[in-house]
């Protein structure tokens, strides 16, 4: 999942879903698997941070795409890469991270960089921070930029995991979302990208197309566990405004799919992935043979990140410019005058805004439920000093009903969905994030605690820069896992 943003992997099953709040588990279910049934990697140190590097160019733009990408006649490769690394460079100088624990290169289209690019910014990173050797290092590729020379040069240049846009099998259903590649294409850049990175290679697809059925989709998501490595990100298909899909739809053109539809498609999609033995470790994200990425669970684990590149998003403290608290940082989004700015200072951060210690908070809630392991007392504790996991969520109040109702679980462990609760976690939220701010607000002025209208903060959570492979332009993340912007 990629520092540009998330898009809720299923907001339809979230929204309107079987499973949501007041209602029982989807019929004919079965019995819910057991979550977290093995650790994630190991939290980060607080001297060190994730690095997501955006690579904004693409060869044409995607029927369903509001990602911050940009198709040119030409790139000069050179300038845009000297440019990645002098903003890598200062911006790690003045986050003082000591250690890197991954990389991520998203887009855009970050395949259409050459090596001699991947390998330059990682060798500033490695001059400016600790870079451990086999520490995970993602590019997000798409089918038709993924020749085995190409791989090869990118596996030299230091990449170790490669997440590929498959995004359908079906020709019909690429040439809708107005993909380059086709499906023999697809299969030939994943049958590839095992030989070289076996293990870690992870596949992204999009279901809940205009006019897709869920039998269609089971069929094809057959097809892909017939072809995938260990990793798979499933996103819902989102009609962003601007895009020539939701146009489409917006006229009439093309069908919208029904919510109820929607959420049939997803649980399917658990179903399936989970029986052939497939962890779900995040709304959006399955692994087996313990290959989750570790990148996007910085972003989840609400740990430091650094955003390189036009219009990325970062999360870290700037020690070397006399700051003390946690920033959200966005680089300037147009390739030109980003470069500009970089050249002119070092870096091109169009906005900064330190986060208050309840909107800190809030991110923790918020990205933490979306795993299986959910928020740890460990972590809570880490950005919460006084007020408790236990004090926030265990009294009589929203969190305890979603509890009673099978939704949540709050133990030693910490906080987290279960099996039924991860699938609506968007209906779970608001409540959640009530009660946090009403606890909060006792905390602060136990004489004046807001009523359910009121107290809210200056802001709501940040979904946009915690996470698209998620992630901050909108759009899908692979989480993150980064992503499918390519």
């Amino acid at each position: 999942m990629a520092a540009r943003g998330w898009r809720p992997a299923v907001a339809a099953a979230a929204r309107h879903g079987r499973g949501g709040p007041g209602r029982g588990p989807r019929p004919g279910s079965g019995p819910a698997p057991e979550l977290a049934s093995e650790p994630g990697p190991e939290p980060a140190a607080p001297a060190a941070a994730a690095l997501y590097v955006h690579w904004p160019y693409c060869r044409q733009r995607c029927s369903y795409c509001s990602f911050n990408k940009y198709v040119v006649p030409a790139v000069d490769e050179a300038a845009v890469s000297a440019c990645l690394v002098q903003e890598a460079r200062t911006l790690l100088c003045l986050s003082r991270v000591q250690s890197v624990t991954s990389v991520f290169f998203g887009g855009g289209t970050p395949s259409l960089a050459s090596p001699r690019t991947i390998a330059a910014v990682l060798e500033a990173v490695a001059g400016a921070a600790h870079l451990p050797a086999g520490t995970e290092v993602t590019l997000e590729a798409n089918p038709s930029s993924t020749s085995t020379p190409c791989l090869t040069g990118f596996r030299a240049a230091g990449v170790n995991r490669l997440s590929i846009g498959v995004q359908s099998l079906d020709d019909a259903e690429l040439q809708l979302l107005g993909r380059e590649h086709t499906a023999a294409e697809a299969r030939r850049a994943v049958e590839a990208a095992q030989q070289l990175f076996p293990g870690r290679t992870s596949i992204d697809l999009i279901f809940g197309l205009p006019g897709q059925s869920r039998g269609t989709w089971a069929r094809g998501l057959e097809e892909a566990l017939g072809l995938c490595d260990d990793h798979v990100s499933l996103y819902q298909l989102t009609l962003e405004r601007g895009t020539v899909l939701e146009a489409q739809v917006s006229r009439g053109a093309l069908p919208a799919p029904a919510p109820d539809l929607l959420a049939d498609m997803y649980h399917t999609a658990r179903d399936m992935l989970v029986a052939t033995g497939f962890r779900h470790y995040e709304v959006s994200n399955f692994a087996r043979k313990g290959a989750l990425s570790s990148h996007n669970f910085s972003y989840w684990r609400a740990e430091q990140y650094i955003g390189v590149g036009p219009g990325a998003h970062g999360r870290f403290v700037p020690w070397g410019e006399g700051g003390c608290s946690r920033e959200a940082r966005v680089q300037t989004l147009e390739p030109e005058a980003w470069m500009r700015e970089v050249q002119s200072r070092g870096h091109g951060t169009r906005k900064r805004v330190a986060l208050s210690p309840l909107e800190q908070l809030e991110e923790v809630l918020a990205l933490g439920l979306r795993t299986d392991e959910g928020v740890t007392h460990k972590r809570w504790e880490h950005f919460s000093p006084h007020l408790s996991l236990e004090a926030a969520f265990g009294e009589p109040g929203q969190a305890r009903d979603l509890e009673q109702q099978g939704w949540l679980v709050l133990d030693s462990r910490g906080l987290r969905c279960t099996w039924d609760g991860l699938a609506v976690l968007d209906s779970l939220l608001p409540d959640l994030l009530y009660q946090l701010r009403r606890r909060w607000a006792l905390l602060a002025a136990p004489e004046a605690a807001p009523g359910r209208g009121g107290g809210a903060p200056r802001r709501s959570p940040t979904w946009d820069g915690a996470g698209g492979e998620a992630a901050g332009c909108g759009g899908l993340t692979e989480g993150t896992s980064g992503g499918s912007g390519e």
